[in-house]
């Protein structure tokens, strides 16, 4: 059994996208890498598992898994059956686009490093400004560094329950920020056509109008030509709301509802 870390890369562009290609190429450098993604695009899947079908897993190249489903599917497999062992890290992506703001409760690319968080693995999410052509070497190189940080802080650098969420802008950065997340603003719509048979059928989404600049945040921190790097974590209660839902008086409408069920 090999000594080197062992890394698995995951993402939602799909296992033949260039940006997990230089991703795996480059942390090759770090560890043994096994790649386990996707068979095609599953951009914006979010968290979503596949239950109601069986997977299908075709090692296409060694060490290198398609599956036709989700990215959370993937670091599921991978985690509980194709790793010979328990990963040092999770690395997902590069994804050609940024996860910024609340992009992250849509994204395919979080989710696959959320899955293996659940599962006690640090993970590490890297997305890369949207560019045609894209060029990934800048962020391939980044995410060997901060990999390689991660793995020689050794346990507890990326605590339990937690993630990392990379952003780069597209070209060489001029630093990085630690950040918290800022707000990605989308100029959502719901485009309604019709078919051939007088259905109608929906295309959903629209383009982004504008992100909040917060000092410290990761939107301001891209714009600013530089790299942030924001810790996320799993725990997604909101703390300050609990001293106050205590004093809601729902408990005689709760009561008026069990007597009447009586």
């Amino acid at each position: 059994m090999s000594s080197r870390p062992l890394i698995l890369v995951t993402n939602d562009d799909g296992v033949m996208a260039p940006g997990i290609r230089a991703a795996a190429e480059s942390l090759r450098q770090v560890g043994d890498v096994i790649v386990c993604a996707p068979d095609r695009e599953r951009s914006a899947a979010s968290h979503a598992l596949t239950l109601d079908r069986p997977l299908r897993v075709d090692e296409i190249e060694p060490g290198v898994f398609a599956v036709d489903g989700t990215p959370a599917d993937c670091s599921y497999i991978a985690l509980l059956h194709l790793c010979p062992r328990k990963p040092t890290l999770c690395v997902s992506g590069i994804n050609h686009g940024y996860n910024l703001g609340s992009d992250v409760f849509y994204s395919g690319t979080v989710a696959g490093a959320v899955e293996a968080a659940l599962r006690d693995v640090p993970a590490i999410a890297i997305s890369l400004e949207r560019r045609n052509p894209p060029d990934f070497t800048h962020a391939a190189a980044f995410v060997q560094a901060v990999a390689t940080e991660a793995i020689e802080r050794g346990a507890g650098a990326i605590p339990p329950a937690s993630l990392l969420s990379v952003n780069l802008p597209h070209g060489k950065v001029t630093g990085y920020q630690v950040t918290f997340l800022g707000r990605r603003v989308y100029r959502d719509q719901v485009d309604v056509r019709q078919d051939l048979r007088g259905r109608s059928y929906y295309w959903i989404g629209g383009p982004e109008e504008n992100a909040t600049d917060l000092p410290g945040s990761d939107c301001s921190a891209v714009r600013a030509g530089m790299a942030s790097i924001t810790p996320l974590s799993l725990d997604l209660t909101h703390s300050n709301l609990l001293d106050e839902l205590h004093g809601w008086k729902v408990g005689s409408f709760v009561r008026a509802v069990v007597d009447r069920a009586k």
